[in-house]
């Protein structure tokens, strides 16, 4: 399988996803406290990264 830049900006939104929706769930589900919000913004900015990943795609 060859990897070509579009198929790594792929898994790289594919894991920035996944990585967001993780610590989204540790910031709601397990800390009550003001580090459960720390932990959500970072994962909303695991979302914009990811969406400028996949913004990427196709024009480099």
């Amino acid at each position: 399988m060859a990897m070509n830049k579009n198929t790594v900006l792929a898994w790289a939104t594919t894991i920035m996803i996944v990585v967001g929706l993780i610590l989204i769930a540790l910031g709601a589900f397990r800390y009550d406290d003001v580090a459960g919000w720390g932990f959500a913004m970072v994962g909303i900015g695991f979302f914009a990264i990811a969406w400028v990943f996949d913004a990427l795609k196709g024009r480099m």
